[in-house]
């Protein structure tokens, strides 16, 4: 084993570890977080499991998300943040049948910022 191997070879697992307490800190499901990231359940199943990865823009998107760092997802330093997410409360408190218009609404806009 080289040395970039032995730094990075157990990252997955305990960054999924830490993605799945924030998803359920926030109350969301895997089904809703595939969702909101535009991923297969097994995807994102596999992610928490840390079998697979998230693209760095993913992670940017949960960093914001769920209001912690990079540094927190990826390496577990400092401390995740407590404040509720503006994203979580908003659609969790958005009528069942809005939902799916809700998050459209949301990827449309990061399309719009990307711009």
């Amino acid at each position: 084993m080289n040395i970039y191997d032995y730094i990075i070879h157990d990252y997955k697992p305990d960054m999924g570890k830490r993605i799945r307490i924030c998803r359920q800190q926030s109350g969301l499901t895997q089904e809703k977080m595939a969702e909101i990231l535009d991923v297969s359940v097994k995807h994102y199943s596999e992610v928490e499991r840390g079998i697979t990865g998230l693209s760095v823009e993913k992670l940017i998107f949960l960093s914001h998300l769920f209001h912690v760092s990079l540094d927190y997802l990826l390496k577990g330093d400092g401390e995740p943040a407590s404040i509720p997410c503006i994203l979580t409360d908003l659609y969790d408190s958005c009528p069942d049948e809005k939902k799916t218009s809700l998050i459209k609404l949301i990827k449309n806009l990061k399309v719009l910022m990307e711009e």
